[in-house]
Parts: C-alpha cells; structure tokens; sequence
C-alpha cells in the first residue's frame, strides 16, 4: 500500500466520549502506528479531556487542545485544522472518537490520496456498509445525503459523513474563516468547497458502526441547520447569486502560524 504524502495528523473532536476515547486510539495507533493525533475537547464534564491529558502524557504521538465549552463540531475541526496547518503536517485527518469510524479504514483512505485531493470515507457507495444504526436514523442520513446532492447537483453519494481526508493544500486554499457551519453540515460545506475550488475528491467505502458506549450528538437544531443551509447553497448556485469564497489562491490561512 502506498505511504501518505507526508506526516499524518488524526484530528478527533470529542464531547464526553471518556468511555470510547482509549479505544478509539489504541485501535488507530495499531493500524497506523506513525500517525500523530490532536484530541479537540470541549471541556467534557465527563472528564474525557483530563483522559486525553493523561493519554497524551503517556504518548508522544497525541496531543489535546482543550476549548473552553461545547461550540459545535464544525468549530472543534477548524480548531484542528489550524493547528495542523501550524506544524509540519501534510496530510490531516477527521476521525469520530466513538468508534463508528473503524481505524481498520484509515489505510485504505490515505492510499487514495495518490489520485486525489480529499478521500471522503463512504457509507453510501458500492462496498460501504452502516451497522448497527436504528432504521430512523439511517433513513435520515440517506435522506440528507439524497436532498444535499440534489440541490447541490453535486455526485458524492455520502456528502454528510465524516471519516474525511485532506491533502495540506486543500486546508490552505479554502477560506476556512468563512465557514460558520456545524454538525454534518459542516462536511456538506466542506466537500462542496473542495468541489467548487476544483480539487479531486474520491469516495471510498467504509464501514460506519453505530456506537457502542455514550449518547449521539444529532439534533432536530443540527438537521434544521443543514437543510437551510444546502438549501441556500444551492439557490445561490443555481441562480447565479454567488457563493461564498471558495479558495484562496494566496495560501494558508492568515492566523495559522497562531494557533
């Protein structure tokens, strides 16, 4: 299999997840033993954040930012992205810290960087699998994924999952201060940012299992959110209104080196 372009970084967000925390990263650290790993807590009251601490204490490999209270999974990955564009990373990853995105996968994902800009893990496509998810919440996910590649008119089948590689570059032309979205809608902007800057994004399958231990995240806010969003998104597209700034050519962003 082929090597990643560069050093890897492992971006994980992490809202009370103390019980599935460990788990996740011995399983990641065993299919990928070089990779590097920031733990992004929003000053968990389950003490997940006093967990990586001790994890990171234990293994240089891991590091923690800790954020002041729970803003959003959006905001938690920009927190990440500039960290990682602030060091030597080339690669930069977005992983679930519950255990629904097998760390098995990861190698498959970084090896189609060699024809690609951004790998997006794939639930939806010929060879991905959802396990262990109630009937409600894969029809929702399904839903989403259909209406946001419809108004869109995007090809990505699973446009609202987030097991996600980048490529360094991709990080540093998007206007990432632009981005205001959060929950999975956050990962549509994402995608659909990388699509109109014109990188290449591949699909690849995975297989997305429920989790085990702790509670989901998903809203009623976070759905509402998405669907006004791409809705816009995809008004603005069609009718020539203009999108929000999609790339930039000048490189990094402004504050990356101050994170």
């Amino acid at each position: 299999m082929a090597e990643p372009p560069g050093p890897v970084l492992v971006v994980v967000p992490t809202y009370d997840e103390r019980e599935n925390l460990g788990p996740a990263l011995a399983r990641l650290h065993a299919a990928l033993p070089d990779a590097d790993v920031l733990v992004v807590d929003d000053a968990s009251p389950d003490g997940t954040g006093v967990l990586a601490d001790s994890l990171a204490a234990d293994d240089e490999r891991i590091q923690v930012l800790h954020r002041p209270g729970k803003s959003g999974l959006g905001a938690a990955y920009l927190e990440g992205f500039r960290h990682a564009l602030s060091g030597e990373h080339q690669v930069v990853v977005e992983m679930d810290a519950d255990g629904s995105h097998a760390p098995e996968d990861l190698p498959t994902l970084l090896a189609a960087l060699d024809d690609s800009d951004v790998v997006l893990g794939s639930r939806y496509v010929p060879g991905g699998r959802v396990l262990n998810w109630p009937w409600h919440r894969e029809a929702l996910s399904r839903g989403g994924n259909l209406y946001s590649r419809t108004a869109l008119g995007v090809p990505i089948r699973d446009i609202t999952g987030g097991y996600r590689v980048f490529r360094r570059d991709v990080l540093e032309r998007l206007h990432l201060t632009t981005v205001a979205s959060q929950g999975y809608c956050f990962q549509v902007d994402m995608a659909w940012r990388a699509m109109q800057a014109g990188f290449r994004i591949r699909e690849v399958p995975i297989t997305f299992t429920e989790r085990e231990r702790g509670a989901s995240k998903m809203s009623c806010t976070i759905v509402a959110e998405a669907l006004w969003r791409v809705t816009c998104w995809g008004l603005a597209h069609r009718f020539g209104r203009g999108d929000p700034p999609r790339s930039n050519p000048a490189g990094p962003l402004p504050d990356a080196a101050h994170s």
